[in-house]
């Protein structure tokens, strides 16, 4: 149930009013009504436009475009696909395990065969002798070595160390305790300094405040905001109203699009059908019933004596033939036929009984 009694504000503990929590007030809600209104009326003829191109879209696609595609598809692989599928089954596979079979037999096998007989054993005496010269040469390194670590030792070693201790490390104390005193002194310059650097950036700081940020912060607190607020309500509105006008377009725009195919069922649709089935249906069955089935009887009666006509003809051809090749030539001679298919003593018996009857004739 939709509840048309206006809510009581919400109040707080203290009795005071509280504001809603989406910043909507009177002028929102009396303004929302006429703004979606004009929105539908904006939004209506373009959503209904939109509704209409895309049944003319669908209805493009599902007549002229997917069986153009489908034709197009089945052009391309009979153009590209199937010749490139043969030329790579029948000539570049072969050609290829052909070249494969040559390169191993003219590359791989001799290379093998070089590589197992011949660069395998000169590499393992190469690497014997290598492994000599190597032994040879390491004994000498270790030797010069041990020397040259001796003489660095005592030629280099003690010095530098007698110098460290006796000369460079006095040097050190008095150089550190010099920078230590050095040190004081600039840690007392740097105070100095620091101080310096903290008042004037005090009066800065204080000077930027008053003059800018101060200012700044009035102008976005005291109009900014507002201003701000009351665009993002607005646009919130308009967002709103045309979401709205956009569902209310579309479902008259199914409205209307089922009243245009009511119209157009019942105008030119049903009466096309009951003209069909009432009028052209019945009219037909008498056409086929009163004039076509006896023209087809007609003609197929006409065939049946033309046929037999021909046979006539061709059988009186045939017999005159006869007759004219018995007046040139004579009767001619007759074979007995033998059915193969019978025994030797059903056969002995028919040529029995057709020599008694050629004797009694």
């Amino acid at each position: 149930m939709v509840d048309l009694e206006k809510a009581p504000p919400a109040r707080s503990p203290e009795g005071e009013p509280v504001p809603r929590a989406d910043g909507e007030g009177c002028l929102v809600v009396a303004v929302r009504l006429p703004v979606r209104i004009v929105a539908l009326v904006l939004v209506l003829p373009v959503r209904m436009a939109w509704d209409a191109l895309v049944v003319a879209g669908r209805f493009l696609r599902d007549t002229v475009l997917r069986p153009v595609g489908r034709a197009l598809a089945w052009l391309g692989r009979a153009l590209f696909v199937w010749p490139l599928v043969g030329l790579w089954r029948y000539v570049v596979v072969p050609v290829a395990k052909g070249v494969g079979w040559l390169g191993n037999v003219l590359l791989v096998v001799p290379a093998v065969w070089v590589y197992r007989w011949v660069l395998t054993p000169v590499g393992r005496a190469l690497a014997w002798c290598c492994a000599g010269v190597g032994a040879v040469l390491t004994a000498l390194g270790r030797g010069l070595y041990a020397g040259l670590a001796w003489l660095a030792r005592y030629l280099v070693g003690v010095p530098a160390g007698w110098l460290y201790a006796w000369v460079l490390t006095p040097i050190g104390h008095l150089l550190a305790w010099c920078g230590r005193g050095l040190a004081r002194c600039g840690r007392g310059v740097l105070w100095c300094l620091g101080k310096v650097v903290t008042g004037i950036g005090a009066v800065l700081y204080w000077t930027l405040r008053i003059l800018l940020v101060l200012p700044a912060l009035a102008v976005w607190r005291w109009v900014l905001a507002p201003v701000g607020r009351a665009l993002a309500v607005v646009g919130r509105e308009l967002l709103d109203a045309l979401g709205h006008a956009w569902r209310i377009a579309g479902h008259l725009s199914r409205a209307v699009g089922r009243a245009l195919a009511a119209l157009f069922r019942w105008t030119v649709a049903e009466p096309a059908r009951w003209v069909y089935r009432s009028v052209l249906t019945p009219v037909g069955h008498a056409v086929r019933d009163t004039v076509l089935r006896p023209l087809a009887e007609a003609a197929r009666a006409a065939g049946r004596a033309g046929r037999q006509a021909l046979r006539s003809a061709r059988l009186s051809v045939r017999q005159a033939r006869a007759d004219l090749r018995r007046t040139l030539f004579g009767e001619p001679e007759r074979t007995p036929s033998v059915d193969r298919r019978e025994p030797s003593g059903a056969k002995a018996r028919t040529l029995g009984s057709s020599t008694t009857a050629l004797t009694k004739d």
